[in-house]
């Protein structure tokens, strides 16, 4: 009997419990519905990147992640123009910008970014019906594959209009510790930051000719296999109808302002030694691109890579690409003005090409880390030299030993314990050792004006004198008012 009223209270039991165990599942995922909320109303009220509306009631600090901050600045700010590109835009001053187009300038510019990113960033600033006007700087770089191929840092749900993916952004830490990054700048006296000078890196770098020789020569050590992974120019071409192209096509009202950006010369050097399918592909697209942009009255191209006034001034550059802010300006300016000397047009585009081609051949870096134009004729042919050096009184070209073994039509053989290089050919050998004049042909010591040098592994030898004692004629003189020449014939 005792036994039977044990169960029968347990059963008794039994609903009871289950009903408190259902009550408390159900005030927990109210309670956690409610804190969910909670963080989202708080999210959205701080709302520090400003993604759904300008702050004013507390000084937003702007975060340096540009493709976080930047679809909040495009969609709750005010402007006319927007600018749009990698790094080589950032250094844009939108009031220069502004006063050379006319408007208001907002400049969205992302670092390392490709043109999807570019797409999408545009489209965000043109669904707000506020954009009359867009400078474009566009790098056949940013032409290749999509970032989310590649990435996994591109925030998707800021670039689109669904609400249903903002979750992403209303529960996400980094929103509060940008909320309390901008509390602490304002407790210690920070003031408020200025869009003009948003994300520009001109003041915190350092720029001169020095730096470029330096990456030259690292280039040219470095990206010496980057070709066998270039994309195709159907991938390029893909890229540029659906990313640019289409933005052009189906905004017929706005004003598309579109530049090629002015690399040092040594970067298109280091392209056509290095990396032939790059430069090549290039120069193709450079062409296709104007006769696209030809059929729309709502586009403008600019050429500024063969800007030799500016390619070849190694000092407003901090590496290969890079320029100061003085270019960007230079830019602003010959844009506003609708400079010929820039404007693509169907008269000029094959001679800008041809331009940009013969300064990437004979560009060449002087041991004073000066960009000077310097050509090389083997038997009456124009032949490039990657690495190539050209001695400061510009009588001798240092080149790879390698190479000058393979236009001099040599043997080489080099000894890594003594750094020593023996040239021949004909019956003739000439033999030359890194850090020193003295040389030998055919077992003659012969004193040579310039001494072998290692660059990063590689020796560079005179290429006069090597030809010289190896039979052949040669010359330096200068092929026209701006161009100095060797000939080296038989």
């Amino acid at each position: 009997m005792s036994a039977l009223s044990n169960t029968e209270s347990r059963s008794a039991r039994a609903p009871s419990l289950k009903k408190r165990s259902r009550r408390m599942v159900g005030w927990f995922a109210l309670f956690s519905v409610i804190a969910a909320a909670a963080v989202f109303a708080m999210t959205a009220v701080i709302d520090p990147l400003q993604f759904y509306h300008k702050v004013t009631w507390y000084t937003p600090r702007f975060s340096t992640e540009e493709r976080y901050q930047n679809p909040g600045l495009a969609k709750n700010w005010d402007y006319d123009t927007i600018i749009i590109g990698t790094s080589m835009t950032e250094n844009f001053l939108p009031s220069v910008v502004g006063k050379e187009l006319g408007g208001k300038v907002m400049k969205l510019s992302m670092e390392g970014s490709t043109a999807d990113e570019h797409h999408k960033m545009a489209q965000v600033a043109l669904r707000t019906g506020k954009v009359k006007k867009i400078l474009w700087g566009l790098d056949y770089f940013s032409l290749k594959a999509n970032s989310y191929d590649n990435s996994s840092k591109f925030p998707e749900y800021m670039y689109d209009d669904k609400l249903w993916n903002d979750y992403k952004y209303l529960f996400n830490y980094s929103v509060f510790e940008q909320f309390f990054a901008s509390l602490k700048a304002r407790y210690d006296g920070l003031k408020q930051q200025n869009l003009e000078y948003l994300n520009n890196w001109n003041r915190i770098v350092t720029y001169g000719k020095d730096r470029v020789g330096k990456a030259y020569s690292k280039a040219n050590l470095e990206e010496t296999y980057f070709g066998i992974n270039e994309e195709s120019l159907d991938v390029v071409k893909k890229s540029f109808n659906d990313n640019i192209l289409a933005l052009v096509k189906d905004n017929p009202d706005v004003e598309f302002y579109v530049y090629y950006p002015p690399y040092s010369v040594l970067r298109q050097t280091v392209w056509y030694d290095t990396n032939s399918a790059r430069f090549e592909n290039q120069i193709q697209m450079r062409k296709w691109m104007y006769e696209q942009f030809s059929k729309y009255p709502n586009v403008k191209l600019y050429d500024f890579q063969a800007a030799d006034e500016w390619t070849y001034d190694l000092d407003l550059y901090k590496d290969l690409s890079h320029h100061k802010q003085d270019v960007n300006t230079w830019i602003a300016e010959a844009i506003g003005r609708d400079d010929p000397k820039y404007r693509v047009t169907d008269q000029n585009v094959d001679e800008l090409n041809a331009r940009l081609e013969e300064d990437a051949r004979t560009a060449t870096l002087t041991t004073a880390n000066d960009a000077v134009r310097f050509q090389v004729v083997v038997d009456g042919k124009p032949v490039s030299f990657a690495n190539r050096i050209l001695a400061e009184e510009g009588d001798e070209l240092f080149v790879p030993a390698k190479l000058a073994a393979a236009q001099l039509k040599a043997d080489i053989q080099w000894d890594q314990a003594t750094k020593t290089a023996i040239l021949s050919s004909g019956g003739t050998k000439v033999k030359m050792t890194a850090g020193s004049k003295q040389a030998s042909t055919n077992d003659k010591t012969v004193e040579a004006k310039y001494a072998p040098e290692l660059n990063g592994g590689t020796l560079l030898v005179p290429l006069g004198f090597v030809a010289g004692q190896l039979g052949w004629n040669v010359g330096v003189g200068q092929a026209d008012e701006k161009m100095s020449q060797m000939t080296i014939a038989k």
